[in-house]
């Protein structure tokens, strides 16, 4: 595929009208219908800006044969604006991610526990059944929610980004031959949210040819499938004989006070919400009780600014294994100054503070006797 249509091809996909593209990248809208209709080439300086504002690679302009396919984003509920660059952005970082590994030759194997089924019978109790094998196979023990994001990120070789994006309540997953399965999680949420939203995201990963087998279904899950995926998330977080155990531990005649049910969550680092469904799912309230349930979790959000002692701090944008990578991949000389900047959106100035910093070459630590 020629530049001209790589260049349309990317501003579409991105959802940017020409006159977006001026605002964001400085060049007119006549010039940029040459570029896109084949009249002329943009200079280099041009598509770099070109490249920036379309969250790609200048080497994706440069590419000579047709486009190959590209990931699609599973959204739980897609944003009504600027969807298609949120998309972009997130998939850029993706494409980072797997640059710096290729480049430090340190490539995280996908390690995620294999999930069988067909979209048509796949039910409850498969979507507990893998929550229970999950927990089991990736060592996350009685508190899952403790430990879920370093050990996807570090030991299932799972890319999970935070963005700034609305609704705060929506999440995205995408998963590709290149850059194996990857995340995004927004960064307005508390942690404890975002723990639901990863463990909510991880099922989507795990059952992705289950219930995705072509690239028109990639898009916004079903309702089935996201009762399934919030019905994984809840026993996964929330393990039935563990979460049974803290919550009897704390009930008084059958009953159980807002205070505790807020330790409970901090102990599982999970929302009071999801405590509150877990209990009602576990201790057999029933349908003719929801209405009950939904009343509590009013209450206990009325509750949360004098009940939800903990702290959250918010997290970085990417990894730190991305950053450990770029820093890494910078000072082999795999990647420039301007490009270690660019990934990790820092200035030149405070770039270079990482070449300044010398790093003993070499050293090493004797861990069998010599």
């Amino acid at each position: 595929m020629p530049i001209h249509d790589r260049l349309k091809h990317a501003r579409q996909r991105s959802g940017l009208s020409g006159k977006q593209v001026k605002e964001r990248a400085g060049i007119s809208e006549s010039s940029l219908s040459e570029f896109e209709n084949g009249k002329r080439e943009p200079s280099l300086s041009q598509l770099q800006k070109l490249a920036a504002v379309y969250r790609r690679s200048v080497a994706f302009f440069l590419a000579e044969g047709p486009l190959t396919s590209e990931p699609a984003v599973l959204w739980r509920m897609r944003p009504a604006q600027e969807a298609e660059q949120i998309e972009a952005h997130f998939l850029r970082l993706c494409e980072q991610y797997h640059n710096l590994e290729m480049w430090c030759d340190d490539r995280a194997p996908i390690c995620l526990p294999p999930a069988a089924g067909d979209a048509v019978s796949y039910g409850y109790a498969q979507a507990e059944e893998l929550a229970k094998r999950v927990r089991q196979e990736l060592q996350l023990g009685d508190r899952p929610g403790l430990s879920l994001l370093a050990t996807l990120e570090e030991v299932c070789g799972v890319k999970i980004f935070h963005l700034d994006f609305e609704p705060s309540g929506t999440a995205a997953s995408a998963v590709s031959e290149t850059f194996g399965a990857a995340v995004l999680l927004n960064v307005r949420n508390a942690r404890w949210r975002r723990n639901h939203d990863l463990a909510h995201e991880l099922f989507h990963l795990l059952t992705w040819r289950i219930f995705h087998h072509t690239p028109e279904t990639l898009l916004i899950a079903g309702e089935a499938e996201e009762k399934l995926a919030t019905c994984f998330a809840r026993h996964l977080l929330m393990p039935t004989d563990p979460f049974r155990t803290a919550v009897n531990a704390r009930m008084h005649d059958g009953k159980v006070s807002f205070e505790s049910l807020f330790d409970v969550a901090r102990e599982f680092d999970v929302s009071i919400e999801s405590v509150l469904w877990q209990m009602h799912f576990l201790y057999g309230r029933g349908p003719d009780a929801a209405a009950q349930t939904k009343q509590d979790i009013d209450r206990a959000k009325r509750l949360a600014p004098l009940l939800e002692d903990r702290e959250d701090q918010k997290p970085h944008p990417w990894p730190a294994r991305y950053h450990a990578l770029a820093v890494k991949a910078m000072r082999r000389g795999e990647m420039s100054i301007g490009r270690f900047a660019e990934y990790l959106n820092i200035t030149r100035h405070e770039a270079m503070r990482f070449v300044e910093q010398e790093v003993p070459d070499g050293e090493e630590v004797q861990v069998t006797p010599a």
